[in-house]
């Protein structure tokens, strides 16, 4: 709860007052006084996860998936435990809060791991990268979605050996898929580049990206820069997460030089580009601070990435991490499992600002044991449909609808935070009654509004913050 015990002696600038945070906020953060006493960061939304409806009542495992915007339809790509691990796809369809699926169809008649899922936009194709466990080669497939149903072509060998943790992305200026993967001949990090022809694939010849061990790739499509960025954990380098930035040619790609995002061991990393900011945020278990959940902001320049502070969304361990950029409210949603919390399934919703990210409380997708997480963004439904392995329920592929709408608790605005506040941590605030001197860019003896995304404007708004004395204080007592 609050402490309303001052924090300065009287007379002092501002009125500080301690609270505990619920959920990470910034530094300079207009914040929200809760019903419990928490104070949490004026936000202009809410969200929250529909029924659970499962895609597939066996063991399901290597979940993927991809929104296909012409058809309006989400695919998932998965290995079906209860028909001989067979590489299967099941089309799903968004109405409301709630997503209904199609019958399932099978890709590779064998063993399948490693799916990862991709749509192109250019050929409105589904491509789908996979591992044939039996004949250890790495193969993609081109899938065309009809209703409710998905059709394939024939698959095509883009390496003759044992690929894992691939992850596959669509560079839309180029309209190719690019496939990243650790090749098993080498363990090394490894890229090739894809051109879909009808119902076909063909590829260029294979770049080398990390000339090491690595795993838990992530990809991602800049779509400012027009750059392809890969994540990773480094074994040739202390574990550390490393990142990269590809450039594709022709029916190749070339990379900058390798940049660290975390000096120290991660796992579980995951990537995300949010369009309106022009950033990358990667999302990854910090094994550094206790195998916290964790975030970075990347500014993609040339053909190098350059990263923010890390801010830890999850002061727990946590695994599986999904991200996906939400645009109708622009806001980063971020799926995990938080062993913190009886494994649970759960969700955070970040909102970029500069190289800096903030957080608010985390919510619940699935009170039960979660394993793998996989999520897509339907554009069209403006929701985030998020995948996974229900490991209460026979493990079982699983689903729900996940969607923030446009509200705020700006009218619940009492101060601004003095310094960054982690998650249930307790830490000072200047409320009404202060005079705050943690903010930047203000006109002196301008009025300021709280916005419904928690930022400072002249702008008129319902909630009166104050009257700037310069361009980094502001009186919050100013009434008039």
């Amino acid at each position: 709860m609050s402490n309303l015990t001052d924090l300065l002696p009287a007379g002092a600038g501002g009125k500080q007052v301690s609270f505990v945070a619920s959920g990470t906020l910034a530094s300079g953060q207009t914040v929200a006084l809760k019903t419990d006493g928490t104070v949490t960061a004026v936000a202009s939304s809410s969200a929250g996860a529909g029924s659970a409806v499962v895609f597939e009542s066996a063991n399901t495992e290597w979940i993927s998936s991809a929104y296909d915007a012409n058809s309006n339809k989400v695919v998932i790509a998965y290995k079906d435990g209860g028909n001989s691990s067979y590489g299967t796809a099941i089309v799903g369809t968004v109405s409301g809060t709630t997503i209904s699926f199609g019958a399932a169809v099978v890709f590779y008649s064998g063993n399948t791991s490693s799916t990862s899922c991709v749509f192109d936009s250019s050929n409105n194709k589904i491509v789908i990268s996979y591992r044939e466990v039996g004949t250890s080669t790495a193969k993609a497939i081109v899938g065309t979605v009809s209703g409710t149903s998905i059709s394939f072509g024939t698959s095509v060998t883009f390496l003759a050996d044992v690929a894992t943790f691939i992850s596959s992305v669509f560079d839309s200026l180029n309209n190719k898929v690019v496939i990243a993967y650790k090749s098993g001949a080498t363990n090394f990090g490894t890229a090739i580049v894809g051109t879909v022809s009808g119902t076909s694939i063909s590829f260029g010849s294979s770049v080398t990206f990390e000339a090491a061990n690595l795993d838990f790739i992530a990809a991602v499509f800049d779509s400012n820069s027009n750059k392809v960025v890969l994540a990773y954990r480094d074994y040739g380098n202390s574990f550390q997460g490393t990142a990269i930035v590809g450039t594709v040619s022709g029916t190749s790609i070339s990379f900058g030089t390798s940049v660290l995002f975390n000096t120290a061991s991660v796992e579980y990393i995951s990537l995300a580009f949010d369009s309106t900011n022009n950033k990358v945020v990667v999302a990854y278990q910090d094994e550094g601070n206790s195998s916290y959940g964790t975030s970075k902001i990347g500014t993609v320049s040339g053909t190098s990435i350059s990263f923010g502070s890390a801010t830890v969304f999850e002061s727990a361990t946590t695994f599986y991490t999904s991200t996906t950029f939400y645009s109708n409210t622009d806001e980063i949603v971020i799926a995990y499992q938080d062993q913190g919390n009886s494994n649970y399934g759960t969700a955070v919703i970040g909102t970029v600002s500069g190289t800096s990210i903030s957080f608010g409380s985390s919510l619940l997708f699935n009170s039960a044991s979660t394993g793998e997480i996989a999520s897509s963004y339907d554009s069209t439904n403006k929701k985030t449909v998020i995948l996974y392995r229900d490991t209460s329920s026979s493990n079982h592929g699983t689903s729900v609808v996940f969607q923030t709408t446009a509200s705020s608790n700006n009218t619940d605005f009492i101060g601004i935070s003095d310094a960054a506040i982690s998650d249930t941590a307790s830490g000072s605030v200047t409320i009404k009654g202060g005079i705050s001197t943690n903010v930047t860019g203000l006109t002196p003896n301008a009025l300021y509004y709280v916005q419904s995304d928690g930022s400072l404007s002249t702008t008129a708004s319902d909630v009166l913050a104050g009257k700037a004395l310069s361009s980094t204080s502001i009186n919050l007592d100013y009434t008039s």
